[in-house]
């Protein structure tokens, strides 16, 4: 199919742009790589009357560290944030993540912020994000405001953006060389495609115990997961496959999964068990805590 008509728009400036989608409103909206807008628009699921591009604005493609912060630039693409030396050493769960994302293709027009606010609850990006306690720089012709990862998903492709605004930066809090142990894993039917179920992993040691844990989930429900009461389980225990065994059943009791045309709702419990295992147990092991 084709998209049903539309206005092009192409501002040279944020401000232009911001001012754009000030006019129009829920009318409009943002194309950076496209990966996900057009063929949403290509089928129909998605009619905007307007498209504003913003390829053609300067200085949105940063990729910068900033007090502690790695800041990520609405126009980066994907497949150059992956191969940033600044990003597999600071945010190496990022670049885990970012392997998993699509293909070579996509992450080559695919942006961060795009995946970002396109919200969708099978896709990787959002769960690092919520995992570091990340957080977006948005704009509108009126204001600037971040909004924190936890706040920013509300459920299926949808966010806390306001209509007349669009994200400008991402910021992942950079991990502690060699003081963090990390991992992403995930189950697809084919690498590239959304994950039926993933996990990202954070853990930070102390000594012999866990000082620290984030678990985030993708694919149990209709925004990415995570819940504190089960990370503060881990705290002040020594790393160990019945811990984390533990810590895989709470979680499969815990999210909402649903059936769909991939999966039934029982195969995702399995599958969030078993993957939180498997990270869990491979962060321990890049924490230096592996036996």
């Amino acid at each position: 199919m084709k998209p049903a008509a539309f206005e092009y728009h192409r501002p040279c400036t944020v401000d232009d742009a911001l001012a754009l989608l000030s006019k129009v409103g829920e009318e409009g909206k943002i194309l950076a790589g496209g990966q996900s807008l057009m063929p949403l628009m290509n089928f129909r699921l998605a009619q905007p009357a307007n498209v504003i591009d913003v390829n053609f604005i300067d200085g949105l493609d940063q990729i910068r560290s900033e007090n502690g912060q790695i800041k990520i630039g609405c126009l980066a693409r994907q497949s150059r944030v992956l191969e940033d030396p600044l990003i597999r050493q600071r945010c190496p769960l990022l670049a885990d993540a970012l392997a998993q994302v699509g293909y070579s293709q996509t992450r080559n027009r695919g942006t961060i912020c795009g995946s970002l606010a396109h919200a969708d609850p099978a896709a990787e990006l959002p769960a690092v994000l919520l995992a570091l306690d990340g957080m977006v720089v948005v704009g509108s012709a009126q204001r600037r405001r971040s909004i924190a990862a936890q706040d920013l998903f509300l459920s299926y492709l949808t966010t806390t953006l306001a209509n007349d605004e669009m994200i400008l930066e991402a910021s992942f809090p950079e991990m502690a060389p060699g003081a963090t142990g990390w991992s992403f894993t995930e189950f697809a039917r084919r690498h590239g495609d959304f994950a039926i179920v993933g996990v990202a992993a954070l853990l930070v040691p102390a000594k012999d115990q866990i000082a620290d844990a984030r678990i985030s989930l993708i694919g149990v429900g209709d925004k990415p997961w995570r819940q504190r009461r089960i990370e503060e389980l881990l705290l002040e225990e020594k790393g160990s496959a019945e811990l984390f065994a533990k810590i895989g059943t709470e979680i499969a009791a815990a999210i909402s999964p649903v059936a769909d045309i991939h999966a039934s709702e029982s195969y995702r419990r399995s599958l969030a068990n078993v993957l939180t295992r498997r990270a869990l147990t491979e962060a321990w092991e890049k924490a230096g805590r592996g036996n």
